[in-house]
């Protein structure tokens, strides 16, 4: 579909999502979590004691009767694929997972999207988006606490440095540092609801032109440990580790982890620039209850009517055109019943709307919450099909004398005549900040012919042999489905939508099965017999610079990076019970010793600046300081170890010049042995440490 298909009253104020990726429980991909979600699995996680006391929980909790081992889980949240991001074993290793899983999941999404990560700082800034704002919020950790309370931590890499890397107000301003994106970059809080609060503010900020593209979305690692919890009558928590929404049995939700990003551009600007369309935001609103509820974390029936009403009132739609309705469905029975009396109220004109809640499959993931929801929904509007809310028996009797129905099978989702299919999702987060959000299936587009005038060259590139093996394998997959995109797509998103990397290698195909059957090749570490010169320079690691290829080309959706970083563990506030598990707890990085010089003073700054730099011996210091990875937060910390620990005021001046780490030692030496200092460093190492 093009622009002039779409009626211009769409145009003007509705929102793409043309990508979006997401870690939840039991799926580490979109794939696999469409596949739960359609098949009803519930992906909670229950643990044995062993497991439990592995992984640092307290026996004496463990007896506890109302003690409950069961959460939605999110494995290998420690791993990390630091040197991808700029990141040193020891930052990396002090990074919040939060920060960490979020980097690789706003990757994933832009590349979803078929924009390069990396646009800013690559050959592909010229064809990608000039301005992209992130959106982004996150839950309190169990990391971020255990580092802020850890002198030792602080002494070693700076108690600003600490902040920086765990606090979660710095989650959406590294997605910009790292990936190179200079529209605005907001943290966003407002507790359950903050993800879809997120989507909300991307989207305003796209149609008042504060950006042409942003991310949105949220995390939630609160521990990378396997834990449950204690259940309290009266609490949220529910006593038998299922949560069960609008069911007459529902008596309280599971703590959830998850992660999920959203790429957003105005509906306009992602049609006439090819992009891959998933879905089409039409409306969204946010209100607040304020004193009008029983309590402040009691939810509000008055204003979550008004969020919904509001939100398709701003799609210009009744909320009667809803099918269905993603609810925020805790589980709990005030905030099921209060929910379910809102929702009512707003979709009266309607009947038969479906509803259901995703915290039935993985728990309640907090900050990730509403990204959760609004992406499960995307999915069940691109399959066209309603997935099931799991472990639902007795469906509560309000819904008898309502316009809303629980789905509890999957079941199709029909097409009709004059309205496209049509949802609500509905996110409500403790202290009253309700969101819902009016979203669309995406405008049809007129399928494409697959063969291509002459053969194309398909080309791929990873960190590693294993990643560009798992990567071919990935898209040969995808190009023998039956809703494979035309071969013309697929190269012109892998040669402008891919970040270029070491380990590379191509295909000659001329249609997307002979495509799928070199990749498969490939794969196997057989190169393709066809060789093609552009092919062969981007196979010896030379930027190329692809042609222009025949016809209206587009992005698509392709299989994205597949990331696999080493695990960097993360910190806790218990001790492992085992010495196994005491093993296998995280440490910052130690630099391997340095021998011994002749000067002993000459060896305890060297000692200090490896540290520092996170480097792995005397070898490394024969280059500069910025070569070895260093920056301004670094070089402040670092003067500030050597004036408190070795009395020596190092002008910051020194690790701005072009010279070796080794002279650098050597000079600041002569510092300590001449009595040279400069005032002026000591006023700026304490307006940093009064931020710290």
């Amino acid at each position: 579909m093009t622009t002039q298909e779409v009626p211009m009253q769409e145009l003007e104020s509705a929102v793409a999502v043309v990508g979006m990726s997401g870690r939840f429980p039991g799926a580490p991909d979109l794939e696999s979590y469409w596949a739960n979600l359609r098949d009803g699995v519930c992906s909670l996680s229950t643990f044995s004691e062993k497991e439990l006391l592995a992984d640092g929980a307290d026996a004496a909790e463990l007896r506890n009767p109302a003690y409950v081992a069961a959460q939605g889980r999110l494995p290998d949240a420690d791993r990390f694929e630091a040197d991808l991001f700029g990141f040193s074993r020891t930052e990396a290793a002090a990074l919040d997972p939060q920060h960490r899983v979020l980097l690789e999941t706003a990757w994933a999404a832009l590349e979803d999207a078929g924009h390069a990560p990396l646009t800013a700082l690559s050959a592909a800034a010229a064809a990608g988006p000039s301005r992209t704002g992130v959106y982004v919020g996150g839950s309190p950790t169990e990391h971020a606490l255990a580092a802020g309370t850890d002198p030792a931590l602080a002494a070693s890499i700076g108690a600003l440095q600490v902040r920086i890397l765990t606090d979660r107000e710095f989650l959406a301003p590294w997605i910009s540092y790292r990936l190179g994106l200079d529209g605005p970059s907001m943290n966003v809080q407002t507790a359950c609801s903050t993800s879809l609060t997120a989507v909300h503010l991307a989207v305003q900020a796209l149609l008042l032109g504060e950006c042409d593209t942003a991310l949105a979305g949220g995390v939630a690692i609160g521990s990378v440990r396997k834990q449950g919890y204690v259940h309290y009558q009266g609490g949220i928590f529910s006593p038998d580790g299922r949560c069960r929404p609008f069911d007459e049995k529902a008596a309280g939700t599971v703590p959830g982890s998850g992660v999920g990003v959203l790429v957003l551009r105005r509906l306009e600007d992602a049609l006439a620039d090819g992009d891959p369309v998933r879905a089409v935001i039409r409306g969204t609103a946010v209100t607040n209850d304020g004193s009008g509820k029983v309590g402040f974390t009691a939810p509000g029936v008055d204003q979550q009517t008004a969020a919904i009403t509001e939100a398709w009132a701003a799609a210009g739609l009744e909320p009667s055109a809803a099918q269905y309705v993603e609810a925020h469905g805790t589980g709990t029975e005030l905030g099921d019943r209060i929910e379910l009396e809102a929702a009512s109220a707003a979709f009266a004109g309607g009947d038969g709307i479906g509803i259901g809640s995703v915290k039935s499959n993985i728990g309640h993931a907090d900050a990730a919450a509403g990204a959760a929801a609004l992406i499960k929904t995307i999915l069940m509007l691109e399959n066209a099909t309603l997935a099931p809310t799991v472990d639902v028996t007795s469906p509560v009797p309000a819904l008898r004398e309502s316009p809303l129905r629980l789905v509890t099978d999957a079941e199709e989702w029909p097409d009709r005549a004059g309205l496209p299919r049509l949802a609500g999702v509905t996110s409500v987060g403790i202290g009253g900040t309700n969101v819902h959000v009016v979203v669309q299936a995406a405008p049809e587009r007129p399928t494409r012919p697959d063969t291509p005038a002459h053969p194309l060259v398909l080309p791929l590139s990873a960190r590693t042999e294993t990643q560009l093996t798992a990567l071919a394998d990935r898209l040969a997959r995808r190009l023998r489905e039956a809703d494979a995109p035309s071969l013309a797509d697929v190269a012109h998103t892998l040669r402008t939508g891919r970040v270029a990397m070491p380990v590379r290698g191509y295909v000659v195909a001329a249609g997307a099965r002979e495509a799928a059957d070199k990749l498969t090749a490939l794969a196997g570490g057989r190169r393709d017999s066809t060789t093609d010169p552009r092919g062969e320079a981007w196979l010896s690691g030379e930027e190329v610079t692809w042609p222009a290829l025949d016809g209206d080309v587009r992005r698509v959706s392709l299989p994205t990076y597949p990331f696999a970083g080493e695990s960097h563990g993360a910190l806790t506030l218990r001790r492992p019970a085992t010495a196994e598990a005491a093993t296998a707890a995280p440490t910052l990085a130690q630099p391997s010793p340095v021998p011994s010089p002749e000067n002993e003073l000459d060896a305890t700054v060297a000692e200090l600046v490896i540290e520092a730099l996170d480097l792995n011996g005397a070898a490394d210091l024969e280059q500069t300081y910025f070569e070895a990875g260093g920056d301004s937060l670094t070089a402040v910390h670092l003067a500030g170890r050597l004036r408190d620990e070795l009395g020596i005021d190092v002008p910051i001046q020194l690790f701005l010049e072009p010279i070796t780490l080794k002279d650098m030692t050597n000079r600041i030496v002569e510092m300590k042995q001449n009595g040279g200092a400069d005032g002026a460093l000591d006023a700026l190492l304490s307006e940093f440490e009064a931020e710290a």
